[in-house]
C-alpha cells in the first residue's frame, strides 16, 4: 500500500535535462514514477530535418538513456497523428488566416494536459508530471504532492489550486500552460517550479550523473528543429508574391507570402529604399485575402486596447472576482498584470472588462499609450495574472482577436 502523501506519477520524459531532473526529484521524494515519451514524428509530417542542422538529436534514444539511468519504466505513446491534426494543422491554418498562434498553448491544452491527463487517470495514475518551469500551489500542501487527490473548491467546479509563475523568471512557462483546463492542471506536477535558473538544473543533473546533463536546449517550437518558422510555412503553404504597403497607401516593397509576417516584425521586410523621415517601418498587420503586408512607424503600432475571446479559460471561479455567473463584468485592475507573448514583459492594465453575448465572451483590456505596448497580434494568447500571497497567479487566458490604437474607455 502506498504511504500517505506519496503518489503514482506518470512523468513526461522528453530526452532533455529538465524532465530528467524533474524525474529524479520525484524519486527522491519517494513517489512511484513511470515515464512516457510522446512520439510525434511521422512520415506524413510536412517537414524533414535539414541535413545541415547541427547536432541531430534522437530524443527517444535520450529518453531511454535517462529512463535506464534512473531505473524507471518508459512507455512510448505514438501521438503523431493526433499531434499533426490537433496542433500542427491548426498552426498552419492560423497563419493562412493572418494570425500569430502559439502552438505550445494549443498542445498543452489538448495534448499534454488534455489527452495525456485523461489517459493517465484511466491507467491508474494520480498525477502527470513534466519539466515545465511553473509552480502549482494547493492548500495544505507540503512538498510537490498534496495529501490525496485534488479537491474542488467551494463553487463545486474549480479545483482548489493555483497556477503560479515559476521561480526562474527567464524560463517561466506559466504563460503557455494557462490555456489548459483547471481540472487538468490540478492533476499536474511541476518539480522544477522552485528552480531559479536553467544553470541550476544543469548543475543538479551533473551532480546526479544524469547522461543528458550537457544537452543543449530545444527550440521553443518542438516540431521546428532548426527554428525556421518561415521556411516551414513556405513548405506547407507555398510562396505567394504580394505587396508591402506603407501608412500612406504606397507600395514600398514586395514579399513572397504575407503568412510569413507578424505584427511588430522589422527583420526580413527588405524595403528597397528608406522613407523620407529615415525611420524604420514595422509590420502593422496583414490581409490574408489580398496577401498584403502593411507597415508603419513604430509609434503607429502602440496598442491601447486588446480584445480576446470568444472563450475565456478560467483557472479560478470568476464569481470570486466579483464577476457575474457567466463571467461578465469589470475587474479591479489593482494587482493584475497581462502577458501576450511567452517571454514578454508583464504589463499593468488600466481596465479589464468582460462582456458575454451570443458569440461567447470578450475579454477587453485597456492600456495607456504611455505603456508603449506594441507587437500585439491576433492569434496570440492573452494571459491574466493576479497578485497573491504565493506569487503571480494565472487567473484567465483567451486568444487575442483584435487590437485598438485609439483612446480607450
Amino acid at each position: 500500500m502506498r504511504r500517505k502523501n506519496l503518489a503514482k506519477i506518470l512523468m513526461g520524459l522528453s530526452g532533455g535535462v529538465d524532465s530528467a531532473v524533474a524525474t529524479a526529484r520525484l524519486q527522491a521524494a519517494g513517489h512511484e514514477v513511470s515515464g512516457f515519451f510522446m512520439q510525434l514524428e511521422s512520415p506524413s509530417r510536412p517537414w524533414s530535418r535539414p541535413a545541415a542542422f547541427a547536432e541531430p538529436v534522437d530524443a527517444l534514444a535520450d529518453a531511454r538513456r535517462v529512463a535506464d539511468f534512473l531505473g524507471v519504466e518508459l512507455q512510448v505513446w505514438d501521438l503523431a497523428e493526433r499531434f499533426n491534426r490537433v496542433v500542427m494543422d491548426s498552426f498552419v491554418q492560423a497563419y493562412r488566416e493572418g494570425l500569430t498562434p502559439n502552438p505550445c498553448v494549443h498542445c498543452n491544452r489538448f495534448i499534454k494536459f488534455g489527452y495525456v491527463i485523461e489517459r493517465a487517470l484511466r491507467e491508474g495514475f494520480d498525477y502527470v508530471a513534466t519539466g515545465h518551469y511553473a509552480r502549482l500551489w494547493r492548500p495544505g500542501q507540503a512538498g510537490l504532492i498534496p495529501a490525496g487527490v485534488p479537491q474542488t473548491g467551494a463553487d463545486g467546479v474549480f479545483p482548489d489550486f493555483a497556477l503560479l509563475r515559476g521561480s526562474a523568471m527567464g524560463k517561466d512557462q506559466s504563460y503557455v500552460l494557462a490555456g489548459a483546463r483547471a481540472a487538468a492542471l490540478a492533476r499536474a506536477v511541476f518539480p522544477l517550479g522552485d528552480v531559479t535558473d536553467k544553470a541550476a538544473t544543469r548543475a543538479e543533473a551533473q551532480a546526479l550523473g544524469i547522461p543528458v546533463a550537457g544537452k543543449r536546449d530545444s527550440f521553443d517550437i518542438c516540431f521546428l528543429p532548426d527554428g525556421d518558422t518561415r521556411g516551414f510555412l513556405r513548405g506547407c503553404i507555398g510562396a505567394a508574391p504580394g505587396p508591402i504597403v506603407d501608412e500612406d497607401g504606397a507600395v514600398v516593397g514586395s514579399h513572397d507570402g504575407a503568412f510569413q509576417y507578424t505584427v511588430g516584425q522589422r527583420r526580413g521586410l527588405h524595403i528597397p529604399r528608406p522613407h523620407a523621415d529615415g525611420a524604420p517601418r514595422y509590420v502593422q498587420g496583414t490581409d490574408p485575402e489580398t496577401n498584403t503586408v502593411f507597415v508603419a512607424p513604430r509609434q503607429a503600432l502602440t496598442v491601447t486596447e486588446i480584445h480576446a475571446g470568444p472563450t475565456v479559460n478560467w483557472l479560478i471561479d470568476p464569481t470570486s472576482l466579483g464577476l457575474g455567473a457567466t463571467g461578465e463584468g469589470q475587474l479591479d485592475p489593482a494587482g493584475l498584470t497581462i502577458q501576450f507573448r511567452a517571454h514578454g514583459k508583464p504589463v499593468t492594465p488600466q481596465g479589464v472588462y468582460l462582456e458575454t453575448g451570443d458569440g461567447g465572451t470578450e475579454l477587453r483590456v485597456a492600456l495607456l499609450p504611455t505603456d508603449e505596448v506594441t507587437g500585439v497580434a491576433p492569434g496570440q494568447s492573452l494571459v491574466l495574472y493576479q497578485d497573491s500571497p504565493q506569487g503571480d497567479r494565472v487567473i484567465a487566458q483567451a486568444t487575442i482577436t483584435a487590437t485598438d490604437s485609439g483612446p480607450h474607455l
